[in-house]
């Protein structure tokens, strides 16, 4: 993996979303991969990618413990976009010996334990799928979350060691929304549901009206501590 370098050509923050995919296309490809989770902003990742370049590398990351409509969302987008999704899949012995241990429902009882579940599904697997990367996207947007609100669209990425796109960081759900009805992409029926935000199966809910966004994400913690370690909140920006 190449350590990350800060060296913005352009001012990204000023460009849209699909510039800044067809800057950082051209700019990385092969050495570039968006991190996909299926999301409702991950969908529109990929609906822009494939028009700018089909063979865009696209990889998500299965813990095993995903809800069965994410899978089904995963199964219409290779479907309907004739995409690869290259796929991630923790270490075996590392979750055996997690559950023999500790349960099955170990993250629920601390932070701590929660964010080891995290690191054996998610961040260990994330660290493979990154190797011999110079650059990765995400779907990531500033109003998300408060641990997310000085998300720039080019950072560097301490944590994992290379550059981080994220072209639509300003985005507003709205705006997400539109796209996805405006061009017709498929998207997890959980939305429909009021799943805001989606992840394992046991650690994702919908929310109540009026709720953060995030809220039905690890309900039982609080608010600043809602990330997995996928997403380093100490970085030097691009």
């Amino acid at each position: 993996m190449h350590e990350a370098t800060a060296e913005p050509i352009q001012d990204l923050e000023t460009m849209t979303a699909p510039e800044i995919l067809r800057w950082a296309l051209d700019r990385y490809h092969p050495r570039i991969a968006f991190a996909s989770s299926f999301g409702l902003e991950d969908v529109v990742v990929i609906d822009m990618l494939v028009r700018i370049r089909p063979d865009a590398r696209i990889f998500t990351l299965d813990t095993g413990r995903l809800h069965e409509e994410t899978y089904e969302v995963m199964e219409r987008i290779r479907e309907r976009y004739g995409c690869a999704i290259e796929t991630y899949f923790p270490d075996r012995h590392a979750v055996e010996r997690l559950e023999q241990e500790k349960g099955f429902f170990s993250f629920r009882q601390s932070v701590a334990n929660r964010k080891e579940c995290c690191a054996i599904r998610k961040v260990e697997p994330l660290r493979r799928a990154l190797a011999g990367l110079e650059a990765w996207i995400t779907g990531l947007r500033r109003d998300q979350a408060i641990t997310r609100g000085a998300t720039h669209k080019l950072e560097s990425d301490e944590a994992f060691g290379l550059l981080k796109l994220n072209p639509l960081a300003d985005w507003s759900l709205d705006r997400v929304w539109d796209y996805v009805r405006g061009y017709d992409v498929p998207y997890n029926t959980l939305h429909d549901r009021n799943f805001a935000s989606i992840g394992c199966s046991p650690c994702t809910r919908g929310i109540e009206p009026g709720e953060d966004i995030r809220a039905g994400r690890w309900w039982w913690e609080l608010a600043d501590e809602k990330e997995c370690g996928l997403h380093s909140l100490h970085r030097t920006d691009g």
